[in-house]
């Protein structure tokens, strides 16, 4: 594979990683925040939604400026998916263990 290729290649891998990965990991912390904060703060469930859908445009912005930052595209994908599979345990954690809002 010529250099160039792999750079185009490397480039595509994290625009989709900013995209789809991005996205994803804003989402699972909307749901997260969404959960949590009337789970530890006593939080209004509407409140709460309403600031884990606003800090989620946060997070996936800071995904975004992740993914170009980082050395290689497989880091950022690897540190996307760490961020998902921690609040996607969060999230398991607070919806099968009784913690969330009913």
């Amino acid at each position: 594979m010529s250099a160039g290729l792999r750079y185009r290649m490397g480039v595509a891998s994290r625009a989709v990683a900013a995209i789809a990965g991005g996205y994803g990991v804003a989402a699972l912390s909307a749901a997260v925040l969404a959960l949590g904060l009337p789970a530890l703060f006593g939080m209004a469930r509407s409140e709460a939604a309403l600031t884990g859908t606003l800090a989620s445009f946060l997070v996936y912005a800071v995904a975004v400026m992740w993914v170009f930052a980082a050395r290689s595209a497989w880091r950022a994908w690897t540190g996307l998916a760490i961020a998902a599979a921690l609040q996607g345990l969060l999230l398991l954690l607070w919806t099968q263990g009784g913690g969330g809002a009913a």
